[in-house]
């Protein structure tokens, strides 16, 4: 049986001791840490790399600065952030939740069988992901080389991401988009072609839920970095490609821009 680690973050000590009572009742479930406030359970998190993180948003303890905010932040660190697993006394907030991309929305105190879902549902994800892997692996031994490229593209298939406005279903392939720009509570997608297209969810939404080449370098800019064609550290800005477009970065997001200058560098580069 596979086993997921686990951290807790939680301003409450007592709620801490609850949720690791429900979850030893799991054998697959391994308890690394705990933390009651923000900062602490940001550094755990990207120390251990946990599989689950019980997350709690509305504290009592304002000082403690749980939020949601807390997933954004392991966004700007981690190529994968573990499942989140929302817990708290409220169902009001389990909308903001789902667009924040967490995993599961548990009540408090957390109830046997809600974990014992969620727990199925990160196995079955396991078992989706391991399948994946085994039949691209017999792809690549059992097809001759000209044909792997062939037969991986109807293994994994590119990213379509759906803009919906009043029964308007608007289809773009995200390869072909260059940036997002925040617009108040909606967002302008920009396409290598020149075109903008509005979507209706804030740019906090998409930094969410995109992963590698999207990643945020200021408050109101993501980029893709496929279509980055210069980088002027000194005047913080980002050019775009076969654009006269320049977007600017922020001290916020440089940690960002350092980690695109390093991706570029990995990979077959040459430095003149």
């Amino acid at each position: 049986m596979k086993k997921y680690s686990y951290i807790i973050i939680d301003d409450d000590a007592e709620s801490i001791m609850r949720t690791k009572t429900t979850a030893e009742g799991f054998s697959e479930l391994i308890f690394v840490a705990s933390a009651t406030n923000y900062q602490d359970g940001l550094h755990l998190v990207l120390e251990h790399k946990p599989s689950f993180v019980f997350l709690e948003i509305d504290p009592e303890d304002l000082s403690s600065n749980l939020s949601l905010a807390f997933i954004n932040e392991l966004h700007r660190y981690l190529a994968a952030i573990p499942k989140i697993i929302v817990t708290t006394t409220k169902k009001a907030l389990a909308f903001d939740a789902i667009q924040y991309g967490a995993f599961d929305y548990l009540l408090k105190p957390l109830a046997h069988i809600d974990l014992l879902k969620a727990t199925l549902k990160l196995e079955k994800i396991f078992l989706e992901t391991n399948t994946v892997d085994i039949i691209n692996e017999a792809v690549s031994v059992a097809t001759p080389h000209s044909e792997v490229s062939h037969v991986a593209q109807i293994v994994e298939k590119p990213l379509i991401i759906c803009i919906k406005s009043y029964g308007d279903y608007r289809y773009l392939n995200a390869v072909d988009i260059a940036y997002f720009q925040a617009d108040n509570n909606s967002t302008d997608i920009y396409l290598s072609t020149g075109e903008m297209i509005t979507a209706f969810k804030t740019l906090k939404h998409f930094e969410s839920i995109l992963s590698h080449p999207f990643i945020r370098i200021h408050n109101s800019y993501i980029i893709n970095q496929n279509y980055i064609a210069r980088i002027h550290n000194g005047n913080s800005v980002c050019y775009i490609k076969n654009s006269p477009k320049k977007l600017p970065f922020s001290k916020t997001y440089k940690s960002n821009v350092d980690l695109i200058i390093a991706n570029f560098s990995a990979g077959n580069y040459l430095e003149v």
